[in-house]
């Protein structure tokens, strides 16, 4: 499996999918390495999210700490978030610590915007998640802008 990030001489991959594959930008938690029997033992429930001011994150949310849920056994691979950045990918949430990136941004983009967490589970009918909100503004926008 393939993907638009050249790293090394390898072509960018996740442990996901390929374990033993080079250039793993996706990778396990370092915390689920040396579990064997799976079960419940994803990183599940709310952590907090520092997001990066001036972000499209920041501006959707409003603030610059968040909480969200989560529920996932993998990460971006830290190894890389140098050349990552230098390819131009904003990292605009992590953990407070630092640690762990949660958000990640393409600021030339129209709207690139992926998280770690599942902003459904917070996403109501009649109160939407943000992320959620500015995904359909801007398309709207886009379509808008097409249409005149």
């Amino acid at each position: 499996m393939g993907s638009w990030f050249p790293v090394a001489s390898a072509i960018a991959n996740s442990q996901e999918f390929d374990p033993e594959g080079k250039a793993s930008i996706i990778a396990l938690l370092e915390g689920q390495k040396s579990i064997k029997r799976k079960g419940g033992t994803m990183r599940l429930g709310a952590y907090p999210c520092r997001l990066s001011p001036g972000t499209l994150a920041a501006r959707l949310y409003g603030e610059l700490e968040v909480e969200e849920r989560h529920r996932h056994r993998f990460e971006v691979n830290n190894d890389y978030r140098g050349q990552l950045a230098g390819a131009g990918l904003v990292f605009s949430g992590t953990l407070p610590d630092d640690s762990l990136v949660e958000i990640i941004e393409l600021p030339d983009h129209p709207w690139f915007l992926g998280c770690q967490f599942h902003p459904e589970f917070r996403s109501k009918p009649f109160a939407p998640h943000p992320l959620f909100v500015g995904f359909v503004a801007a398309a709207r926008a886009k379509h808008e802008k097409t249409e005149a």
